[in-house]
């Protein structure tokens, strides 16, 4: 229909005339209450949101020291199974202290315990990496 007619009918029922798609040919418009859509666009947009923060993975980080008993260790895998399985990834950090620093190669021994522990629940997401006194790695759900 023409545009004088379309403005003519939503004059007549006491509401706005909205252009949808103004590269279509014809333009395309439609007849709505104007509050109303820009309400309703307002929830959709704060629901969108929402989903978009919910679906993000947060990082999460388990710190293990080198003279972790294997239980305690278990405990701990047990947590990063729960993490992977909500979705977030996991940073785990092996702690030295002190003359500990002498023997990195028993850090890296109990790092790669604990990937063998998780097993195929994890995918290794880079390197292990030494930060000061921390040799650290990324781990997420397969």
């Amino acid at each position: 229909m023409s545009s004088k007619e379309a403005q003519f009918l939503a004059n007549e029922q006491g509401v706005d005339l909205v252009e949808i798609a103004a590269n279509a040919n014809p333009p395309v418009v439609k007849i709505i209450d104007w509050g109303k859509f820009q309400y309703q666009k307002m929830k959709e947009e704060a629901k969108n949101r929402k989903k978009a923060r919910e679906k993000q993975s947060e990082l999460k980080q388990m710190k293990i020291g080198l003279k972790i008993s294997e239980n305690d260790l278990n405990i701990k895998i047990r947590k990063m199974r729960e993490f992977l399985d909500d979705g977030d990834r996991v940073k785990i950090m092996v702690i030295f202290k002190g003359r500990e620093m002498a023997h990195k190669e028993i850090g890296t021994e109990l790092l790669n315990k604990v990937l063998g522990l998780l097993g195929d629940d994890a995918v290794v997401e880079g390197k292990s990496q030494f930060n000061g006194r921390n040799l650290s790695v990324q781990v997420r759900k397969k």
